[in-house]
């Protein structure tokens, strides 16, 4: 996904291709081939994590070696401003965090959990959280709710709740039987994790999870894959068969309000919300690729 910030627009593509582009005009401002240059191992689906941009820097799992897993670069140059971690890429989105008065950027690499100063790069607390098999992806974004953190993975490797004190983990539950994400990040609303349960390729349930003790409020089995997006209390929910579903965030049933074929499949991409407006582009195997603007108001 693009970054849009300070009237800039920051891609890391598939090849690792780190760009910043003036909002405006498109011209680009500056470019870093993070492959070539950090000598990373190209993954089986390339770079599919967005960078994080923040008070100035934009940092990524960049998943280079000589401690270039985690990388900051200038936002107005593309300087790199310090390095990280010996951390492969993993698909995972990184986030924003303040744990103890002190902001941290949340990471879920390769190879598990790392939270670090974005100042300078120093690790302030790490978990080892991935499977064993090489065929393995870690690519659902941690959720963070104060000094909780969820994080979550198929492959048999399962969910934990963890909290940050002093900057040590602790481990209040963890399951593979809650919600093990796949590719979709889940979403918190008061409390619940709305989110997808299960492999891709196995038919996932859609599920209301409570964080706190990971207890099942209930669950759409064979669902099939997608992503949920939370728009204030109401899920907007797109399957890759192309289906658009919106439903009550609700914990005590799977309440589905509209529902509407908008795009042929396959629909993996995830969409963006503005303004009462919502984006989804698909990916047609025939190279017949759409984009489609909904106005959901």
């Amino acid at each position: 996904m693009p970054v849009v910030a300070q009237n800039r627009v920051y891609t890391f593509g598939a090849e690792g291709q780190m760009r910043a582009l003036d909002l405006a005009t498109g011209k680009e401002v500056w470019a870093v081939d993070t492959m070539r240059r950090f000598h990373v191992r190209k993954g089986y689906f390339g770079a599919a994590g967005s960078p994080l941009v923040e008070d100035g820097r934009v940092i990524a799992n960049v998943g280079g070696d000589n401690n270039a897993g985690i990388v900051a670069f200038n936002a107005d140059t593309g300087a790199v401003l310090w390095t990280a971690t010996n951390h492969e890429a993993s698909y995972s989105s990184p986030v924003s965090a303040t744990f103890g008065g002190r902001k941290a950027v949340v990471f879920f690499t390769r190879q598990g959990l790392v939270a670090l100063d974005p100042a300078n790069g120093a690790v302030r607390f790490q978990k080892s959280w991935r499977s064993r098999s090489q065929a393995s992806v870690n690519a659902a974004s941690p959720v963070v709710a104060g000094d909780l953190i969820f994080v979550s993975a198929t492959y048999e490797t399962g969910a934990a709740l963890l909290r940050v004190k002093d900057d040590v983990l602790s481990e209040l539950w963890s399951s593979d039987e809650a919600m093990s994400n796949h590719y979709a990040t889940s979403v918190l609303h008061n409390g619940v994790l709305y989110g997808f349960h299960g492999r891709q390729e196995f038919n996932p349930s859609l599920r209301a999870v409570d964080l706190n003790t990971g207890k099942v409020r209930w669950s759409e089995d064979r669902f099939r894959a997608g992503t949920v997006t939370l728009a204030g209390d109401k899920l907007v929910i797109l399957r890759e068969s192309g289906e658009l579903v919106i439903a009550d965030a609700s914990p005590q049933a799977f309440r589905p309000i509209a529902r509407a074929q908008i795009l042929p499949p396959t629909l993996r991409a995830y969409p963006a919300i503005a303004d009462g407006f919502l984006y989804v582009r698909n990916s047609d195997t025939g190279g017949h690729d759409q984009l489609v603007a909904l106005d959901l108001r």
